[in-house]
């Protein structure tokens, strides 16, 4: 489970990344954040994709694992447009892993972030 405390540092390292010029978006304004869902059977993670999807998430596609990997684990990920702090976005985590919970997935395996009008 990640942390508020991560979630501030994560923060803290992206805004400084920026004021470098090494993000040419803010973490502060609206962005595309990226969730993601695991499970080593790719079935199972269809009723979340269904879930989320309803409630507006873009549902971005499912990713399988490696050929002869020894613990196969698939991807589920899904996107949303949307302005976080670490606080609201630690908010948004605590629902997501429930709902990884409520339909028996593996997990909900952390998030990623860039501009709004990114892929």
């Amino acid at each position: 489970m990640i942390t508020l405390q991560q979630l501030e540092h994560f923060f803290s390292e992206t805004r400084s990344a920026h004021e470098a010029g090494r993000a040419s978006w803010s973490i502060d304004g609206k962005c595309r954040w990226s969730y993601f869902f695991v499970d080593p059977e790719v079935e199972r993670l269809m009723p979340v994709k269904d879930h989320l999807e309803a409630l507006g998430y873009e549902v971005e596609g499912t990713l399988a694992p490696e050929e002869g990997d020894a613990n196969p684990i698939h991807y589920l990920r899904v996107d949303r447009i949307e302005a976080h702090t670490p606080e609201s976005l630690h908010e948004r985590n605590l629902e997501l892993y429930a709902i990884a919970e409520q339909f028996a997935v593996l997990g909900c395996d952390g998030m990623d972030v860039g501009s709004a009008d990114g892929p």
